[in-house]
């Protein structure tokens, strides 16, 4: 770290006097946890949700199903954050995925569900095959629409495959928690203490990431969507993720309703396997990320905004950690965040130089682009402060 050398004055000439600069949009870890926390319970329990849920419940199997169903939230939420390392989504943004998931999605499919299997009934067909042909079509169409809602109102925020997962994964959590309290309070009216340890175990434990991970399909293909200039598959790509995420969830469902064995039976040989195919591919995509913003910070080291290490750095999760203990050590707690920030906006001045080469940005990205600099050269004074007595304005 004692290598960073920028060359550059603090304000660039580009820069209109008086331009504000912006600040990192970096969520905490804790904060963020603490609002799934906050909310978790609320989401679920919506006026119209909760009306739906007690009347097959009752408030003992309400209040059992929402203790339960949120001991699985945290930890993957926190798989979700981990994964969002580079460039951190806002906190509104990812709060919003959460809470369409349980509310507008779950309750949009308890009421089409219900509907659809009442109408199969009456037609003479057998009510499960609503499970693996209605539900998964309209699970993932509600759930998708979070994502895509995000993508329509914050296309700035919005800048591939990971934001894609990392969205689509927290409308799957909260879809999943809500209906978690559904199926263990069911379940403990009906069949009692016994029966609810095992769905908990079932649901909770063996497969707590298989509705965010269904919805990391469609994700996938909206992300893919926006790093695109081909307009084919900017349509393509989201119908084909969508598509992706219905089989998975049918599958899913099938493998459920043709008993315990068969249910073992796939879940060892086929949802395994594609949850480790998931894995690998989103850790593939964060590291990715790394490559994308070593590749567009370069041209700042040409240019003297930036130095050689601090690229380095930049482009590596370990070395942003190593960073900021560094900082820490030398500068205390104000010199951490300062670098904390500064990692956070030189992401985001990476994808903005990304979507610069694109053609994809917004006709103030040159200005943008310099008061960024601008701000992470006030930012390393901080946590380099004979860097700024060397460089005064």
């Amino acid at each position: 770290m004692s290598e960073f050398a920028p060359y550059q004055p603090s304000s660039p000439a580009g820069l209109p006097p008086g331009y504000p600069l912006p600040a990192p949009r970096r969520p905490r870890v804790l904060a963020t946890l603490g609002w799934v926390a906050a909310f978790a319970v609320l989401v679920g329990c919506t006026l119209l949700t909760i009306l739906v849920i007690t009347s097959e419940t009752g408030a003992l199997g309400l209040v059992t199903g929402s203790v339960l169903a949120v001991v699985p939230v945290f930890p993957v939420v926190a798989v979700y954050l981990w994964l969002d390392r580079y460039e951190a989504e806002p906190p509104s943004l990812l709060v919003l995925a959460f809470l369409w998931g349980a509310g507008v999605a779950t309750f949009a499919a308890l009421v089409i569900n219900t509907a659809s299997v009442a109408a199969i009934q009456q037609a003479g067909g057998d009510a499960s095959s609503g499970a693996i042909f209605v539900a998964p079509v309209v699970e993932e169409t509600m759930k998708g629409l979070a994502i895509v809602l995000i993508l329509l109102v914050r296309r700035r925020e919005f800048d591939g495959v990971v934001d894609g997962i990392v969205y689509a994964g927290m409308a799957g959590i909260g879809f999943a928690f809500v209906e978690n309290v559904l199926y263990l309070g069911r379940t403990l009216m009906e069949s009692g203490t016994a029966g609810t340890v095992f769905v908990f175990v079932l649901r909770c434990v063996a497969s707590p990431f298989a509705h965010p991970l269904f919805t990391a399909a469609t994700g996938i293909g909206l992300g893919l969507a926006v790093r695109t200039r081909n307009p084919l598959l900017k349509l393509l790509y989201p119908v084909l993720g969508w598509a992706v995420a219905v089989l998975l969830h049918g599958a899913w469902n099938y493998s459920a309703s043709s008993g315990l064995g068969g249910f073992l039976l796939a879940y060892i040989a086929f949802q395994v396997p594609v949850f480790l195919g998931f894995v690998a591919l989103a850790v593939y995509a964060r590291r990715r990320e790394g490559r994308l913003i070593g590749r567009h910070l370069e041209v700042y080291c040409s240019t003297g905004w930036l130095s050689p290490s601090e690229v380095q750095m930049l482009a590596s999760i370990p070395g942003r950690r190593e960073a900021r203990s560094w900082a820490s050590r030398t500068g205390g707690s104000a010199a951490r965040r300062a670098m904390r920030d500064f990692q956070e906006m030189a992401s985001e001045l990476a994808f903005l130089r990304e979507r610069m080469i694109r053609g994809s940005a917004p006709q103030d990205a040159r200005t943008t682009e310099y008061a960024m600099l601008a701000s992470m050269s006030q930012l390393r004074a901080v946590f380099l402060p004979q860097w700024a007595a060397n460089h005064p304005r």
